[in-house]
């Protein structure tokens, strides 16, 4: 029967992504990096960050975007975080290099959400330990800047390897054991039935983790179904002059961890 549910669960989850893109913002226009739809962030203070990721952007083509919005309307963060990278293309096309660092601020919810390509340096303990020690503690404090602040410069460290949680940290991750490997391989032949099939909606995305509310990780990786929605015709990464070039059309798998405050 469990078997069954699981399968079930999976065809359900393909709408998801779908369903959750009609809330997220239209992607900005001139494109920016930090997105504050909330006015948390002071003026100087959405000009100092945008600075610190535009000059990250262009020396590594690595792309982290900020988004700060009210609520997620009941979605997971997983879910809305994941779908506004594809549906902005945020990072490279070619090697899905970006990272999404959303906030809710109603919710009193932050998620980290790399893409493909940084999913190896950004796994989801590291995530979950930059949400927990540097981002969460500033959150409670109310001071969203320096959670911001502190947050993208881990991010970057984790992204050259550098980074390092504090002494003592232990995991809070979930300990029930799925086998990954078996994981994969369910996903992977449900993702080729429904491209055989022509179905997939959007995104096409699919179950198959769990313990997202007791730990920050989500549960879900989501495959895409014909490529990402980002190819906008900006150029992702190494922009030269003043303003942020542009997302690429980077694509992402539903890793990453968050947190509330």
């Amino acid at each position: 029967m469990k078997k069954y549910l699981f399968f079930i669960f999976c065809f359900l989850s393909l709408g998801v992504s779908a369903q959750v893109e009609k809330i997220i913002p239209a992607a900005p226009v001139p494109p920016r990096l930090v997105n504050d739809y909330t006015g948390t962030l002071t003026s100087l203070q959405q000009e100092d960050l945008e600075l610190k990721l535009k000059n990250y952007d262009d020396t590594t083509s690595n792309q982290v975007v900020v988004v700060i919005v009210k609520t997620l309307n009941d979605y997971e963060p997983y879910e809305y975080a994941t779908a506004l990278g594809r549906k902005w293309g945020v990072g490279n096309k070619e090697f899905n290099n970006g990272v999404v660092f959303l906030i809710a601020k109603e919710d009193r919810k932050v998620f980290i959400a790399p893409g493909y390509g940084l999913e190896g340096a950004l796994p989801d303990i590291i995530c979950k330990q930059i949400v927990d020690n540097e981002i969460l503690p500033n959150f409670r404090d109310n001071d969203f800047y320096r959670g911001i602040d502190e947050g993208t410069t881990a991010i970057m460290q984790a992204a050259a390897g550098e980074y390092q949680p504090p002494e003592g940290y232990a995991d809070r991750g979930n300990k029930e054991g799925v086998p990954i490997v078996l994981i994969l391989l369910v996903i992977f032949i449900i993702a080729i039935i429904i491209s055989r099939i022509g179905g997939g909606g959007n995104d096409g995305s699919f179950m198959s983790r769990r313990g997202y509310r007791d730990t920050g990780v989500p549960p879900v990786f989501w495959f895409p179904g014909g490529g990402s929605s980002g190819g906008r015709g900006w150029s992702g990464g190494g922009s030269s002059g003043g303003g942020f070039g542009g997302f690429g059309g980077g694509s992402f798998g539903g890793g990453g961890a968050g947190g509330s405050w």
